[in-house]
């Protein structure tokens, strides 16, 4: 008979994101990121390609970045709505990490199953940081999927992309929690 991690099962049963808007100072400090991204680098890496890498964005990188979203917006022909959005993501946050998918060349692991390494690592990341008692938010936005935008902002390599940028810091608002989906409605059990 299995002996149950309680806490940890009733922390996944209620965890939940806080909006990025709400996270505020203080941030983790170096030594408490490094317990975070040790816990977000613990995810199913078929082959240990370690297909994922983090990059942690101070402040002041996060302003340099917001400045370069309304240029990059513009020449794509973004909704000035959307661009302002997408500048408040970068210019209002304290500090974030950008999980970056970097899948290696091979033959043995498929490439999705590289990107779905890099997915969870952005999960047990934004978990870690919820688990640690800060908020935390996993955001992408149209700029985190445009090449020029990442090359830029970011440093990709050309076969690199971003999995998700995980704003962290410490929770100013719970806000209400968002309707769940039903379990009946999502799963079906084949017996044969």
């Amino acid at each position: 008979m299995p002996i149950p991690n309680q806490a940890a099962l009733d922390f996944l049963l209620t965890r939940r994101s806080y909006p990025a808007r709400t996270l505020t100072c203080p941030v983790p400090r170096e030594a408490e990121l490094r317990v975070l991204l040790s816990a977000a680098s613990r995810v199913p890496d078929h082959g240990k390609l370690e297909p994922w890498r983090f990059i942690v964005l101070s402040k002041l990188a996060l302003t340099r970045i917001a400045g370069l979203v309304p240029g990059r917006g513009a020449a794509l022909n973004i909704d000035p709505e959307k661009i302002a959005k997408c500048v408040a993501q970068y210019a209002d946050a304290d500090m974030a990490v950008v999980v970056v998918a970097s899948p290696k060349p091979t033959d043995k692991i498929p490439a999705l199953e590289q990107t779905y390494s890099a997915g969870a690592a952005c999960l047990s990341l934004v978990n870690a940081a919820l688990a640690a008692g800060w908020g935390a938010n996993w955001l992408s936005g149209w700029p985190s999927h445009d090449r020029a935008f990442v090359t830029e902002a970011f440093h990709l390599a050309a076969h690199e992309s971003v999995a998700g940028v995980i704003h962290i810091g410490s929770i100013s608002a719970v806000p209400p929690d968002r309707p769940r989906p039903s379990v009946d409605a999502v799963t079906t059990w084949l017996t044969a």
